[in-house]
């Protein structure tokens, strides 16, 4: 009787958490006033945090965000990234928007760039965002955030740095990568590919969201080439796109949703910020609240 009355006990304060005046934190916006404070957390480079500076929540679900930029450009705290970290911010979420090294900036990524770089530059860009996640972990009682329920979200050459900081932690390439405090349990892509799904262990796969174009011919919808370079160019370099991942998600039976533009093209790197609805519904329902869901649809701009 004792172990029954702790049980509805939990369940009760889940719900006063969880809805505050008749509306549900993590969906909808319950506070209006978002501070933002930048931080150094490695080296030169910074991370933009932004929390509402009412809410008394000290383990908040923190989310990483990072931009694209094909490695030589994107900040931050662009218009996207800025208007994404005040929007779930709102929604009672802890949001840290980081830095990483723009190893390409005045230099080629396309099909001149030999493979080797590339693949280089993927490896730099996830060791710079194991080291942002290591700081954010490590100081998470300061930031009232809770290691445990971490969230990547990316656009672009973001999106590749935090699908491979999860596909990919134990290839052997990104062996040196910092390996970080915390633990992952969500991850969102606009445009996002990684280098091969075929590494994603069981034991790492968590749920994923994807935006995609599928006449991308940047960052490719299914597997080929690298900006469709061809196999004679120096920078060929086949990679795995967000059709292939969730075959491999469907196998491992790990939940997933795939939204798809028939004739959209890289420029769901950009709007993939805009889906908050979606997206809030997303992490609510089956990264924090563990539905089950294998899900692949349709979507057109806005």
């Amino acid at each position: 009787m004792a172990s029954k009355g702790i049980k509805t006990f939990v369940i009760l304060m889940f719900f006063m958490v969880i809805v505050v005046n008749g509306q549900t934190r993590y969906v909808d916006n319950l506070f209006s006033d978002v501070r933002l404070r930048t931080f150094n957390y490695a080296d030169t480079l910074n991370l933009d945090f932004y929390d509402a500076a009412n809410d008394n929540l000290t383990d908040k679900p923190l989310l990483i965000l990072v931009n694209g930029g094909g490695f030589s450009a994107g900040q931050r705290n662009g218009g996207e990234e800025t208007n994404f970290g005040k929007s779930f911010a709102k929604k009672c979420y802890a949001v840290a928007s980081i830095d990483y090294r723009l190893s390409r900036k005045g230099k080629s990524f396309g099909c001149d760039c030999p493979t080797a770089t590339k693949i280089n530059t993927y490896v730099e860009a996830v060791d710079d965002f194991s080291k942002a996640m290591h700081y954010l972990a490590t100081y998470a009682s300061d930031f009232k955030t809770n290691p445990e329920k971490i969230i990547l979200v990316g656009s672009s050459a973001g999106a590749e740095t935090v699908l491979d900081s999860i596909i990919l932690k134990y290839h052997y390439l990104f062996k040196n990568v910092v390996s970080p405090k915390g633990n992952i349990i969500g991850a969102v892509s606009f445009s996002g590919t990684t280098l091969n799904v075929d590494y994603l262990p069981e034991y790492s796969a968590v749920p994923m969201l994807f935006f995609h174009g599928e006449k991308d011919d940047v960052v490719p919808y299914a597997t080929a080439a690298h900006r469709s370079c061809k196999e004679s160019d120096d920078g060929y370099l086949l990679l795995d796109g967000p059709l292939e991942i969730t075959k491999k998600l469907r196998e491992l039976r790990v939940s997933y949703e795939l939204y798809t533009d028939p004739l959209g093209t890289h420029q769901w790197a950009d709007l993939g910020y805009r889906q908050t609805d979606i997206i809030s519904q997303f992490l609510y329902s089956v990264v924090l609240g563990n539905e089950k869901i294998q899900k692949q649809a349709n979507i057109a701009p806005n």
